[in-house]
């Protein structure tokens, strides 16, 4: 290595502006090399000192800590303010110090040499010291921008959570003095992007404004997925899912310019049926990754809860639903979560262990006389719960003797055109295969394996036909419990399985 003093004051200058350099654009970058710079230039070793706390924050590898000992009170005086710098000698060493930054208590450079420093050195050295304390303040900044996002996510986590429970009253509440502008609006389409873990954040911040927003939408990294970016974006007049401007455009570019990313996007819906526009996102983006421009619209029906007879409907509901009013709320709010989420999924949403998800569970089975482990029973309770969801005297209504069944609900011509347009896309003959791969998966409780067995045949011939299923039915069957919930009352519907 060349020797710092043979080298020219412009090269010399060059060497230290490098290292700066190199530090300030990387975070994790260690100062200790711009510190021990000095010593090979000046002679001198040299130490920043938390002038209240009295402890060495970084110092060069020679620095003796013993020195701070016969510094006192200086150092207090400094860090205080009342003087700016100051000499002195310990000992046979010659001893400069020097306030730094501009806050109280101030940091203080310390220089320790064996000869007093000319002028130059002095300014060097003070130099030196300033340029570390600044990039300690960079830092200090970035710590803080940080969580600044950090806390941002959090909030837009809190509104997308309010607006998925139906309550935009309570997301207008969470967000006083800066409400986004999304709640301005009556009405919304929720984009799903899949795209990179590492790229959700630097999307959400490159569109980011400076309220924590992203205008009239909002995106947020999905809690429970790693690999989607959830965007809700206010459905202007006029608007629709292919509109040529804004979020939902940009978020197009973003696929067209990245070939594994694709895109999922809701029919538009009222701000409190968000839950829906998100179900319906998720289902367009199984399809996505399909079709060509690996963007999808859903174009699915309406669910088939508002096909039910109302008053019938809302007394089989009120049954089935019952024995939740006892229990706690959190255990209400885990089960309908678990119907759509896999449990690592839920515990990551709500922010507890995937043991007490199951805890949860298991007394919500226990209550409801369900088995929420089989794919016959879980469309039960999801169909009970969207009845409620629609009708919220659902859970006002007393347990009646004699409830309606489920089967006299489903013997109504609008459910039996419902699921014969469901299963419409897959009438045509080359089809037959795949719904004999449907009726087989969940016959044995969606368990692609039992399924290959029965069939006599491989489990990727089994994943291609639920691949083939997703895309002609618009509906997500391998990621979400809603597509499921839907094609079991569908083959129902169609006389080729039982509930």
């Amino acid at each position: 290595m060349t020797d710092p003093k043979a080298l020219r004051p412009a090269e010399r200058l060059d060497e230290f502006l490098s290292l700066v350099g190199q530090t300030a654009w990387n975070p994790d970058a260690d100062l200790q090399a711009i510190a021990e710079w000095l010593p090979r230039e000046l002679g001198a070793e040299m130490a920043i000192v938390n002038g209240s706390l009295k402890s060495v924050e970084l110092s060069t590898s020679g620095f003796s800590g013993r020195v701070l000992g016969h510094l006192e009170p200086m150092l207090t005086r400094l860090a205080t303010g009342r003087v700016a710098s100051a000499a002195m000698d310990v000992g046979t060493a010659h001893v400069r110090l020097e306030a730094v930054g501009a806050e109280l208590p101030r940091r203080v450079l310390v220089l320790v040499s064996p000869i007093p420093l000319t002028r130059q050195a002095a300014a060097l050295a003070s130099h030196t010291g300033g340029i570390i304390a600044v990039l300690r303040r960079a830092r200090e900044s970035d710590r803080v921008i940080r969580s600044y996002q950090q806390k941002a996510h959090q909030l837009r986590v809190g509104v997308i959570m309010a607006l998925q429970a139906g309550d935009p009253l309570l997301a207008r509440r969470m967000t006083t003095g800066a409400v986004p502008e999304l709640l301005d609006h009556d009405r919304l389409r929720v984009h799903i992007l899949r795209c990179g873990k590492g790229d959700r954040e630097r999307i959400a911040q490159a569109y980011q404004d400076p309220s924590g927003y992203h205008g009239d939408g909002l995106m947020v990294r999905c809690p429970v997925y790693d690999d989607h970016l959830v965007c809700m974006i206010a459905d202007r007049e006029g608007g629709g899912a292919e509109a040529a401007d804004g979020l939902a455009a940009v978020l197009r570019d973003l696929v067209a310019d990245n070939p594994g990313y694709t895109l999922g996007i809701s029919g538009t819906h009222p701000l409190p049926a968000t839950a829906e526009a998100y179900g319906q996102a998720r289902h367009a983006l199984a399809v996505a990754s399909n079709t060509t421009g690996r963007v999808a619209g859903y174009h699915g029906q309406e669910p088939l809860e508002r096909l039910l007879p109302r008053t019938e409907a809302i007394e089989w509901a009120g049954s089935v639903l019952g024995p939740l009013n006892g229990l706690p709320e959190l255990t209400a709010e885990i089960t309908r979560f678990a119907l759509h989420f896999h449990r690592t999924g839920v515990a990551r949403m709500l922010n507890v262990s995937r043991n007490t998800v199951a805890a949860h569970l298991d007394r919500a089975q226990s209550a409801l006389g369900l088995d929420l482990r089989d794919v016959r029973c879980r469309p039960t309770l999801a169909l009970a719960l969207g009845v409620a969801g629609l009708h919220r005297e659902v859970w006002l209504t007393p347990a009646q003797a004699d409830p309606p069944a489920l089967e006299e609900l489903l013997r109504t011509r609008p459910a039996a055109e419902w699921g014969s347009t469901f299963l419409e896309p897959l009438r045509d003959s080359r089809y037959d295969p795949v719904r004999h791969t449907l009726r087989t998966w969940i016959d044995t409780n969606a368990d692609a394996q039992q399924a290959a067995r029965r069939l006599g045949c491989s489990r990727t011939t089994v994943a291609a036909h639920l691949r083939t299923a997703e895309r002609r039915l618009t509906r997500d069957l391998l990621s979400s419990g809603s597509g499921v919930h839907d094609l079991v009352y569908a083959l129902h519907l169609s006389g080729d399985t039982p509930l």
